[in-house]
């Protein structure tokens, strides 16, 4: 197949030396037979065209190249490049490329012998070349990017959980064909990720019946396991459903079409076939029921295979939990607690006892009887009571009479008035006129005539 690139297109695809003639004349020209007469020049030229091989086989989509195509693709002014070879076996040996036919030899799958498009057999130009000692790189020799295959690989595991089929066990090699045409351009490049994907041990492909199945690894799973006898019965099952799904809605379109028919030929006046046609229908949808019926069956039994799955799950769940609950548990039992419990118990209350012995010796640290203290505060308690000062009068409730008037104090207004205190203050009358006497003689502004006299002891009121 031939694959050239127009001008406009290679301002995008090849890197900006491809507009330098000097540069490209020799990067174009071949190789030295050996390395060592200029290795810089040697390793430029591969670490030009390395890089580019695999970006334009990205770009286009593609996990492998011969030879031929390359030549094709880098033309420039109509020549092209004479050290391609070269750089194939450059990449080869530093793996970076793999021959189709060695890295499909590599991987245990003997359905790639269903003839998928790949080159199984070496070419004989190749098996030649090798018996004679050359290293010429065959033309038509089509070669693996590892790189490129790996991201295809993950691109069609991702497409594969995204979709719709995720939930089922095994896909046929069609239906997988049909979900994924949009990240494998071809079928080549489908059976090379899948190859890739049975390296990982994320996929497994096998045969049955004549068809190819393929077995993705399952969410949660290190490693897709072998296709089991419960696969292919549920896969059977899913088949099943599907073509009788297919036939269902087939009848129901026939039955419709002998409906519109017959009312066709009833508006003709063809009365004997528009009745052919009724007794058609009739026997349409009779077998369509049948076939649902079926349908509803298979639906019923998948139903219940799921759901034995998922309580196969559950129990795997619950002998994990006692395994693991028994192991945890091992050294413990009821007397073993209750030893515990009856130890911690008695630390407690020697605690207990601890902290009340500390605390009454603090109490008695100081020496002195209680009894002698409670003495002390009782007489404490009889001063206090001693030294309280008599209490102060009411406020009459009654107005006092005005100053011009104090005859008039009517008998209701002196019974209104507050008793006179009968108790003394406690102090004699000489001793207060010492205190007097001594307050008079320490004011210097005032006379010895000025002396108060000594204030009479009030009186109680009658």
């Amino acid at each position: 197949m031939s694959i050239l690139l127009g001008r406009e297109d290679e301002s995008t695809e090849f890197p900006p030396d491809w507009a330098d003639d000097e540069r490209m004349s020799f990067l174009f020209s071949a190789f030295k037979e050996n390395r060592e007469v200029n290795t810089a020049d040697w390793d430029s030229k591969i670490d030009f065209w390395t890089p580019l091989i695999i970006s334009s086989c990205r770009r286009r989509g593609a996990v492998c190249v011969s030879l031929n195509e390359l030549n094709q693709i880098f033309q420039r002014k109509g020549s092209m490049p004479l050290g391609l070879g070269t750089v194939i076996q450059a990449m080869t040996r530093c793996g970076k490329v793999q021959k189709e036919s060695e890295f499909a030899a590599n991987v245990d799958s003997g359905w790639l012998s269903w003839g998928v498009g790949l080159l199984l057999v070496r070419p004989l130009k190749w098996t030649l070349s090798t018996l004679l000692g050359s290293n010429r790189v065959p033309l038509e020799e089509s070669f693996v990017v590892i790189e490129l295959v790996k991201e295809k690989a993950a691109e069609l595991l991702d497409a594969y959980r995204r979709s719709p089929l995720a939930g089922r066990a095994l896909l046929s090699f069609q239906e997988l064909r049909t979900l994924c045409s949009h990240v494998c351009q071809d079928e080549t490049t489908l059976c090379l990720a899948l190859l890739q994907l049975q390296r990982e041990k994320q996929v497994t492909v096998s045969l049955h019946e004549g068809e190819k199945i393929v077995k993705f690894s399952q969410p949660g799973q290190g490693r897709v396991s072998p296709v089991s006898d419960v696969d292919l019965g549920i896969y059977q099952l899913q088949r099943s459903e599907k073509l009788l799904g297919e036939r269902v809605e087939e009848l129901g379109q026939e039955a419709e079409r002998c409906r519109d028919e017959a009312k066709a030929l009833l508006r003709e006046g063809k009365k004997s076939q528009a009745l052919w046609c009724l007794r058609g229908r009739k026997r349409m949808e009779k077998r369509a029921d049948r076939l649902y019926a079926q349908l509803e069956t298979i639906k019923g039994i998948l139903d219940r295979i799921a759901h034995s799955q998922t309580d196969r799950l559950v129990m795997q769940a619950y002998q994990a939990g006692v395994a693991a609950l028994r192991v945890s548990l091992k050294d413990v039992t009821v007397e073993r607690a209750e030893s515990l419990v009856d130890q911690i118990q008695e630390l407690c209350d020697s605690q207990d006892e601890v902290n009340q012995t500390l605390a009454g010796a603090a109490l008695d640290s100081s020496g002195v009887d209680t009894d002698e203290l409670e003495e002390e505060l009782k007489s404490l308690l009889d001063e206090s009571a001693t030294d309280e000062q008599p209490g102060l009068p009411e406020v009459p409730s009654q107005p006092l009479p005005s100053r011009g008037a104090p005859a008039a104090l009517s008998d209701s207004f002196l019974s209104s008035l507050p008793a006179v205190p009968q108790s003394s203050f406690g102090i004699t009358d000489e001793e207060l006129d010492r205190e007097l006497s001594r307050l008079t003689l320490s004011d210097t502004g005032v006379s010895q005539r000025d002396r108060i006299s000594p204030v009479k002891r009030p009186e109680t009121a009658q």
